[in-house]
């Protein structure tokens, strides 16, 4: 048996006066962070977001949210003996996540709908929920830690375990949110989270986990912008930095910057990658990697964590991607960052995420970028 450290929740007082409310996807992660609150004595309550058809998305694996889902979570709840709500926010989630994902894909820049889910549907709605059900907090299955600082702020840490950790995601949670919301799991690996699940008896124990963005079936981006915006296969040309046309392509959806395979211009003397996507023009814009080289970057839609911060910090500009040492530049909600060594693969419409060690000092939108070579601008 594994003992269940409670200590993630962090409420003050008699728990059994407390009422925790959880955000239940029907995932292993989510359903042992339920067991963790009805394991403290408080009342504990799950919610679950219906964000898709429940015919089309019964049978659809590796998602959250879903038809399938929604009875893990309800089978859970059952288990564990607390209530069980599900709320169908199937157009919010299309109007906020889907069509804005279609958007940026037709504007050339690379989207991220998980941020977007956590900063509309699953923490803006789901904490006015929690409080309007007069609940003490919104705990939920991330990889983060919330830590209160010296001066009594709430800040937002990486998890322990980094193979794990889903900091980058949760870089726009506002400081309000972060004093409501309680994150379990954070200090856990996740074999011992799956054992956690085989104690409790909860059948999802061995389920696998969701994929990276849930409403995409098989990694095919393409096709679920197809869905949304039909035009979205209108082709163009692929030209080369130097301005030779070495091709045609299909629709700027199917490219990303930093992009290689997949561009069908063979008989190059040297590897070419996609450099920019210029929506105007439709054309995917190439060239060698030394092109990709980027010194700095315009941020938008700053948020910052957990108070001001004047120290060294790091920068990750993809989830996957090392952080990099970075300044920042500028005041108010839009801001220069500047890498200290040329950055590769720097796109708009992905998010610039800000660190000091394990702490997540906040971040923004990238809008633009500022190429080693200035000829690039992009």
């Amino acid at each position: 048996m594994h003992s269940p450290d409670l200590s993630g929740f962090q409420l003050d007082g008699d728990m059994k006066a407390r009422r925790i409310v959880v955000a239940m996807s029907g995932g292993v992660d989510s359903s042992v962070v339920a067991g963790l609150a009805a394991a403290t004595g408080a009342e504990t309550i799950g919610i679950t977001l219906q964000l898709y058809d429940h015919g089309a998305a019964v049978k659809r694996a590796g998602s959250c949210c879903a038809g399938q889902d929604i009875r893990d979570a309800r089978a859970v709840a059952d288990r564990l003996g607390i209530a069980h709500y599900v709320f169908d926010h199937e157009s919010r989630f299309r109007e906020s996540v889907v069509e804005r994902f279609a958007d940026e894909y037709m504007a050339g820049r690379t989207p991220i709908p998980c941020i977007q889910c956590n900063m509309g549907v699953k923490f803006t709605d789901l904490l006015q929920m929690a409080r309007d059900l007069g609940a003490d907090c919104l705990a939920t299955g991330h990889y983060v830690r919330r830590v209160v600082g010296a001066d009594g702020r709430s800040e937002l840490h990486r998890a322990h375990d980094p193979a794990r950790d889903q900091s980058y995601f949760l870089f726009a949670t506002t400081d309000d949110q972060m004093d409501f919301l309680r994150f379990p799991l954070g200090g856990l690996p996740k074999p011992q989270v799956r054992a956690m699940a085989q104690d409790m008896g909860l059948t999802v124990a061995a389920k696998p986990d969701s994929q990276d963005i849930c409403f995409v079936p098989d990694g095919d981006y393409a096709s679920v912008v197809r869905k949304v915006r039909p035009d979205a296969d209108t082709g163009g040309e692929i030209v080369h930095i130097d301005g030779r046309v070495l091709g045609e392509h299909k629709g700027l959806i199917h490219y990303t910057i930093g992009q290689r395979k997949g561009l069908e211009i063979g008989g190059q003397p040297v590897p070419l990658y996609v450099v920019k996507l210029d929506a105007d023009t439709r054309r995917v814009i190439v060239g060698p990697r030394s092109a990709l080289a980027t010194r700095a970057a315009q941020i938008v839609d700053m948020n910052w964590i957990g108070g001001s911060y004047d120290g060294p910090m790091e920068a990750k500009v993809r989830s996957l991607a090392r952080p990099a040492p970075v300044t920042i530049e500028g005041s108010g909600a839009s801001r220069r960052l500047v890498f200290l060594q040329p950055e590769y693969g720097v796109a708009p419409g992905q998010a610039a995420v800000l660190y000091a060690g394990d702490r997540v000092l906040g971040g923004g939108w990238i809008a633009s970028t500022e190429p080693v070579e200035p000829a690039l601008a992009a």
